[in-house]
């Protein structure tokens, strides 16, 4: 049987890793903790420039690990069911796991950019607007430069991040994504912002 085949173990590992990540968490909600919450604090700042693609930091981490696993285990699955069909016969298990991985991937960036989208980031409510301006930050997507917003993440002042629309406050000054700013002022819904003095201090 295709499901516990020897060539099929790395797709049905997944999908156990993928069950136990599950438990762990509804498990832990029961004691109000959430080790989403644990790994999304413990990841650097400047990993989500450079990870911007897989949309790390905008979507809990274990979430986009769920997402990778499934696509991973299904696409694997797929693959030596269409062999079967086919030839007869199932792939060596790496063999098969190169297409799963490609696959995984794809649906990761596809399906963790929409859940990025319309997931409302880690801001809450409690935390002001004004509150943010003095914090300093990433520009995560875009190029600001004057009368064009980037969007860039902060931290409060309880480590929780927020993805805010910046714009530089002097004129002819430029940021790319990467770069280092602090939030000075806030004008309608974006922050105006100047190249953070101090970015070892982040």
């Amino acid at each position: 049987m295709i499901w516990f085949a020897v060539e099929t173990w790395p797709f049905g590992a997944a999908l156990v890793l993928m069950l136990a990540l599950l438990i762990l968490e509804g498990g832990a909600l029961l004691f109000a903790a959430s080790p989403s919450e644990w790994l999304d604090a413990a990841i650097p700042d400047g990993v989500d420039n450079a990870l911007g693609w897989l949309h790390l930091g905008k979507v809990p981490f274990l979430v986009l690990l769920g997402i990778f696993l499934a696509g991973f285990a299904l696409a694997g699955y797929a693959v030596q069911s269409v062999s079967q069909s086919l030839f007869g016969l199932l792939l060596p298990a790496w063999v098969a796991s190169l297409p799963a991985l490609l696959v995984a991937v794809a649906c990761l960036n596809l399906v963790g950019g929409l859940l990025a989208r319309l997931m409302p980031g880690d801001e809450s409510s409690a935390v002001s607007a004004q509150s943010l301006i003095g914090r300093a930050g990433f520009v995560t997507q875009g190029v600001a430069r004057e009368g064009l917003s980037a969007e860039a993440k902060v931290r409060d002042h309880l480590g929780r991040a927020h993805y805010v629309m910046v714009e530089p406050d002097i004129n002819g000054q430029e940021f790319a994504q990467g770069a280092a700013v602090l939030l000075v002022k806030k004008v309608g819904a974006h922050y105006r912002a100047i190249a953070n003095p101090h970015p070892d201090l982040l």
